[in-house]
């Protein structure tokens, strides 16, 4: 796959950047101010998720045009512990960092599309997708 922009996640301030990342490529699509928040705050989670639970790995961005629809899809990777129970992260309300644990479901919620591909001491990867209405 390729991607047309990516941040790699080391430090809180590449939060910040995929944030702005995300934001900014949104916008050039002519997602409207209400799906570019939900994009950034998606980004966000994801982004602080490799942080915390990984240390390092890339939120990748892409446009996308399939059949005519116009979206971004955001790609988190990492070589982390991985998620030894995808269900359990899955639940509204769980979490593992002392957080409101509104993270993944919460970017389910907010995206269109959200696919989880995650092995224990390799790595996870989650792909999100907002489609332009």
């Amino acid at each position: 796959m390729e991607f047309q922009s990516s941040v790699k996640i080391v430090t809180e301030w590449d939060i910040v950047a995929a944030r702005q990342l995300g934001r900014n490529v949104s916008k050039e699509l002519g997602f409207g101010t209400v799906d570019q928040a939900r994009i950034t705050t998606a980004i966000s989670e994801l982004a602080r998720n490799i942080y915390l639970y990984a240390g390092k790995g890339q939120i990748y961005i892409e446009k996308l045009n399939r059949g005519g629809k116009n979206g971004l899809l955001v790609v988190a990777t990492d070589e982390g512990p991985g998620i030894s129970d995808v269900r359990k992260v899955m639940e509204d309300g769980y979490s593992t960092s002392g957080g409101l644990g509104a993270g993944l479901p919460g970017v389910k919620r907010l995206m269109d599309e959200f696919d989880i591909e995650t092995n224990v001491g390799e790595g996870t990867e989650i792909k999100a997708v907002k489609w332009l209405r």
